[in-house]
């Protein structure tokens, strides 16, 4: 394998799969069964969720919410989404636990790096839900500080998408893809892969961040396993 543990980036709308809103169970049961395959190769998995598909904190600031309370929502919708990927990996027989950075003991466990550090070398997959447990900051900067938390390898971000391109290829059919780009040119380019935070955590401590479609076959797989999938963000 490429990689020993990784933290996959899974975001809210990804969970939507067709149904436009909310959560389409039959995309989570791909999800988690490409997941599932992926450990059984061996990879420690760490997950952070967004929560997107049911509540997204800087809308509801634009239509007159205040900033901390929307972002608190929305981190609460994540631990939704936490709770439904753990419900499908227990019928799947994938052991698994929730770590939240809101206390919410009753449905997940606080979050805790030395112990999630464990539950992975002890074969769990751990959804780290709840964002930081701060306002103003993206669950795009709570997956790249919980990579670098549990000493990930690399940092997955599964979108709907190829990889990175220079506009949006879904309306620019002439968009250029990018194999390989490095972070400053993610920043100086403004490529939206990641929010600032979250990119210069990772450039910072060196961490690499592979973006790819999570609906292509056994694209996950393909990328532990070191083939060119998506695109490479580096150094």
């Amino acid at each position: 394998m490429a990689f020993k543990r990784i933290l996959l980036k899974l975001s809210g709308e990804a969970l939507m799969g067709n149904v436009g809103y909310g959560i389409d169970p039959a995309f989570v049961e791909d999800v988690c069964r490409q997941i599932k395959g992926v450990k059984n190769l061996g990879v420690e998995i760490g997950i952070v969720v967004g929560g997107g598909n049911i509540f997204r904190g800087m809308k509801a600031e634009k239509q007159g919410m205040e900033r901390a309370t929307a972002d608190y929502m929305g981190m609460i919708a994540t631990l939704m989404n936490a709770l439904t990927l753990q419900e499908r990996f227990e019928k799947i027989g994938i052991p698994v636990c929730i770590q939240s950075a809101i206390n919410i003991e009753k449905v997940a466990e606080p979050y805790d790096r030395r112990k999630a550090i464990q539950n992975l070398v002890d074969g769990k997959v751990v959804i780290f839900a709840c964002g930081t447990g701060n306002p103003y900051f993206t669950t795009d900067t709570a997956a790249a500080l919980r990579a670098v938390e549990i000493n990930a390898e690399a940092l997955l971000k599964a979108t709907k998408v190829d990889g990175v391109y220079d506009c949006d290829p879904v309306t620019n059919k002439d968009a250029l893809f990018f194999s390989s780009i490095t972070y400053m040119d993610v920043i100086n380019k403004n490529l939206g892969v990641m929010d600032l935070t979250a990119i210069t955590l990772c450039m910072e401590n060196n961490l690499p961040i592979i973006v790819f479609n999570l609906q292509g076959k056994d694209n996950m797989k393909k990328v532990v396993q070191g083939k060119r999938v998506g695109t490479t963000v580096r150094r």
